[in-house]
């Protein structure tokens, strides 16, 4: 069964057992496998195994059999054991922690090193706790290293992983998949074996244990690639979106739990959607007794008509007779025409303390009639705002009584006023506010005064403000870029640009005394854009 071996340690010793695992082997196992060493006179041959007949009784169990470093180490389940021919076979092998490509391996007694039972399945039916006495056979020309080999509690430090795989060439790496197969390959009521701790171990010891914790059953799954294509056609996109749209337009959710008999799904609301109930919308809120020749809409999609201008004058004087006098009126047009014109200049980003020097100027062009009073009103407004405002008003021998109180409140501004065109700026201002316009006295268009105010309006390059202007068919001799009406619009012309509408404070049963079906389209403002219908 043998050949001697020149170095052979001590040919009276007996088999060396180390017991690295901490729990003691039963005795059937060590004695089904035994080794025996051959000598021929004084020379003593190299240690084998020999398989006895108790052998087969240990059928299923794992074990890891080390051929030395040519043929290295293979670990797996004892499939056969032949006493006869002294083999023995493992079925699932795996050969230096990589599974062999064949079923099963045979083994022949002479050439096992070294044999290590991991886990026993005895005869009995019971699972004996992983062996810690694997019998060791030194290997030849190592004898030296045998010799020094410390108590069995030394031995013990070592995991039979980092023991067993020690092969040169292999990293670690490959050491820590080797015991992850070896610690999944343990049965379910097994107990991991303490290990015993050598108090002069040192830092290799701290870093045996570190592996052994974290290292365990982390690399399992390392070895298959994860099929991602073959995961990915598992997932029937098309259909879970054709369910998702259907849900979506049944408009019940798939949230609710219980049968649709116990209870009702609820409807599915958008995040910016009103989950009361309302009456429909109703666009067309203001009703006129007889419509202009055009409509207007806000922008929330209120159609705003246009009336007659003996329609407004009518409903003006109703409003005078329940106390909305004229005073009340420039006043409330003047508030309105300020802050669309302070909006119009910048707002607050023009009109802060930190741009004093930078102040925006406004000129007002008004006449000797309402219009003229409502622009007066207008620019006493902007100059408390801090605005620099330039009233052009010729010399009248008489004029309204309206104006002439407009024009004493705007005198305790620091606003300036002007009766001549050439005491106007020449250069550009920022806001021009056109107010020369009136809607009865038409013979003004005719006056020196009017046609060169007109043409320093026209050359000034600044954008003009009409404020409320005249209907159409009377013409407009400034080109503005915006305008504003007051109540309700008149059937104005293309050339007034941008039509704004300013609320003057019109109850809304005045409204209906002169036969006009009224809701506020103002909302929260109270100058609002209108736009062509």
């Amino acid at each position: 069964m043998g050949q001697e071996h020149p170095c052979w340690p001590n040919p009276d010793a007996g088999p060396i057992l180390l017991r690295p695992m901490g729990l003691p082997v039963e005795a059937d196992c060590d004695r089904a496998w035994t080794r025996t060493r051959i000598s021929s006179g004084t020379a003593d041959t190299v240690p084998c195994y020999t398989i006895n007949s108790m052998a087969a009784d240990w059928l299923g169990s794992l074990v890891s059999i080390n051929c030395g470093e040519t043929l290295g180490v293979y670990q797996g389940e004892v499939s056969s054991v032949d006493q006869s021919s002294q083999t023995i076979s493992l079925k699932q092998p795996f050969h230096n922690g990589v599974k062999c490509p064949v079923p099963e391996v045979t083994f022949s007694a002479v050439d096992i090193k070294e044999l290590k039972v991991l886990d026993i399945v005895s005869g009995r039916g019971g699972v004996v706790p992983k062996s810690s006495d694997p019998v060791s056979v030194p290997h030849p020309g190592h004898h030296k290293t045998q010799d020094r080999l410390a108590s069995p509690q030394q031995q013990c430090s070592k995991s039979y992983g980092d023991k067993h795989l020690e092969v040169p060439g292999q990293s670690k790496g490959f050491r820590r998949r080797h015991n992850s197969w070896s610690s999944s390959s343990r049965g379910a009521n097994q107990v991991t074996p303490k290990k015993s701790v050598v108090k002069n171990g040192g830092g290799g010891q701290r870093q045996h244990r570190d592996d052994e914790c974290f290292g365990d059953n982390m690399d399992d799954g390392l070895d298959t690639d994860f099929d991602f294509e073959g995961n990915l056609a598992l997932f029937d996109k098309a259909a879970v979106f054709s369910q998702i749209a259907g849900s979506d337009r049944r408009g019940n959710g798939a949230r609710s739990r219980g049968t649709p008999q116990e209870q009702q799904q609820p409807s599915q609301y958008r995040h910016d959607k009103n989950i009361l109930e309302t009456k429909p919308v109703v666009y067309r809120q203001i009703v006129v007794p007889q419509p202009g020749a055009k409509e207007y809409c806000t922008d929330s999609g209120l159609v705003v008509p246009s009336i007659s201008y003996e329609l407004h004058k009518r409903l003006l004087s109703v409003a005078e007779r329940y106390g909305l006098s004229l005073e009340r009126r420039l006043e409330m047009t003047g508030v309105c025409a300020s802050q669309m014109a302070l909006t119009l200049l910048g707002g607050p980003n023009r009109l802060t303390p930190k741009n004093v020097h930078q102040r925006p100027t406004v000129a007002l062009l008004c006449g000797p009639h309402v219009q003229g009073a409502q622009g007066i009103s207008c620019a006493r407004h902007l100059a408390n705002h801090e605005v620099e405002v330039i009233i052009f008003l010729p010399n009248f021998v008489k004029v309204l009584d309206a104006v002439s109180s407009e024009i004493t409140l705007y005198t305790k501004t620091e606003g300036k006023q002007v009766s001549s065109v050439e005491e106007l700026p020449d250069s550009p201002v920022d806001l021009i506010i056109n107010c020369l316009d009136c809607h009865e006295n038409t013979f003004l268009m005719a006056q020196p005064w009017y046609q060169t105010a007109v043409d320093w309006a026209n050359q000034n390059r600044a954008p003009v403000l009409s404020l409320d202007p005249p209907v159409s068919g009377q013409g407009h001799a400034v080109e503005a870029k915006w305008t504003l009406s007051l109540g309700l619009p008149l059937p104005l012309s293309e050339g007034v640009g941008r039509v704004y509408l300013c609320d003057i404070g019109v109850p809304r049963q005045v409204f209906q005394e002169v036969g006009i079906k009224y809701h506020s389209p103002f909302g929260c403002k109270f100058v609002v854009p209108l736009h062509s219908a």
